[in-house]
């Protein structure tokens, strides 16, 4: 394989610019406290890491809805306005390549993504978003699935981090299908996958690869009992407790700074 070194380009704004190229497919958005209505109310109201953890990024949908069904050897596919189930090789969105050779360079017609593709192992797929993306230079996209979202039992989801600030291609993420002889619904309404902006220093080997265990509670330091007086043992010993007092610390310590 050919590789070309080519300088890393600065994003328009912020730390990620996504491109569209399928026309209409629904354009990312940031994701929320609530991860889009999931949450149950309290954990919403009280659970700091975890409405934390679902804003997080942004969510990405699919172009269009759309149904897959394996039979444990072979993926067949269908849409809207589809007449018949297809067999998924690798397949183009509809009327798109037409669209893509209208208004790509001379030398790039013919050269449009595909919108999904079946691997030679059975069951496992990659969707397209529809989208590309750049960050940052030293910024990368973690592509995972939604956070705190209900998850489907009829397929998982792989996760990848994808060096965005030098590889310009397409979002797309990579399923396992789980579940035979059903159908496997996909809605135009609802994200495919959640994506997620990375410092890429802070998955280097050199980082992750130091790091400290305590062995016992004997080894604890002074500030390590007391952090855990303050954390654990305090709001026990209050006659009033009020729910949330973690989040409030976190918000007095954010408006702070």
């Amino acid at each position: 394989m050919l590789t070309i070194d080519r300088p890393e380009i600065e994003c328009d704004v912020g730390v990620v610019t996504f491109y569209r190229l399928i026309p209409d497919c629904p354009a990312p958005q940031r994701a929320d406290r609530s991860a889009g209505g999931m949450l149950p109310t309290r954990a919403f109201r009280y659970c700091d890491p975890v409405t934390t953890a679902s804003a997080f990024g942004w969510y990405v949908f699919p172009p269009t809805a759309f149904s897959l069904h394996f039979d444990g050897a072979e993926v067949k596919w269908t849409y809207p306005g589809a007449e018949q189930w297809h067999p998924l090789g690798t397949t183009q969105f509809p009327d798109f390549a037409a669209y893509f050779d209208e208004h790509a360079p001379s030398d790039l017609k013919g050269f449009s993504p595909p919108f999904m593709t079946a691997f030679p192992e059975p069951g496992f797929v990659q969707i397209w978003s529809g989208l590309m993306a750049r960050t940052k230079p030293g910024w990368s996209l973690l592509v995972r699935p939604v956070p705190n979202f209900a998850r489907s039992q009829r397929y998982d989801q792989f996760e990848g981090i994808v060096e965005t600030d030098s590889w310009f291609g397409p979002l797309f993420i990579n399923l396992r299908l789980a579940k035979t002889d059903v159908a496997i619904e996909f809605q135009a309404g609802l994200p495919l996958f959640h994506v997620q902006p990375v410092e890429r220093k802070v998955y280097e080997s050199r980082l992750l690869d130091e790091f400290t265990v305590v062995e016992g509670m004997d080894d604890w330091s002074q500030s390590d009992w007391d952090d855990y007086r303050e954390t654990v043992v305090a709001p026990n010993l209050m006659t009033d407790k009020l729910p949330g007092q973690y989040a409030v610390k976190l918000r007095k310590r954010r408006r702070s700074q």
